[in-house]
């Protein structure tokens, strides 16, 4: 199960890279839903991540991040998240809190498949939205990816 997850988090760095990509080539685009997006994906993963590992998260779900940080997130959040997977049981349930307060209890293993799910669902909203802006769209599927 781990190489599964190893493979999975490889694949969404890769594919938020391509986005975060595109946004740096294009930076009149960052803005509005797009940034909003963006961020909220990236804030998430980083949110996530902190809740496995009982710390604080510097950012909060909705904080608009600059353009300029986005590759540095993205990368922690991908290096964080395989720490995780080599160091923590995957059975092991997290006790956290969610930003809205309330009280919850999960297991590793499906809090990491949230990641990579919430990760994949934002980003074929940003595919989306860049597409619309006149952007050729980004290919991400899965199978794309590993041939």
């Amino acid at each position: 199960m781990k190489s599964f997850f190893q493979n999975s988090f490889e694949y969404t760095h890769h594919c938020n890279q391509q986005v975060i990509d595109t946004l740096i080539g294009h930076p009149v685009l960052f803005k509005g839903k797009i940034s909003v997006l963006t961020s909220h994906t990236l804030n998430a993963h980083h949110i996530w991540n902190h809740r496995i590992l009982g710390a604080l998260p510097t950012f909060s779900v909705w904080q608009e991040l600059g353009l300029k940080q986005l590759k540095t997130i993205n990368t922690e959040n991908f290096e964080k998240s395989i720490h995780i997977l080599h160091q923590i049981q995957l059975n092991e349930n997290i006790s956290y809190t969610n930003s809205k307060g309330q009280a919850y209890t999960n297991s590793v293993v499906d809090i990491l498949f949230h990641i990579i799910n919430h990760s994949t669902y934002h980003r074929g909203q940003l595919i989306s939205l860049l597409k619309e802006k006149g952007l050729p769209p980004l290919v991400t599927d899965y199978i794309f990816y590993k041939r």
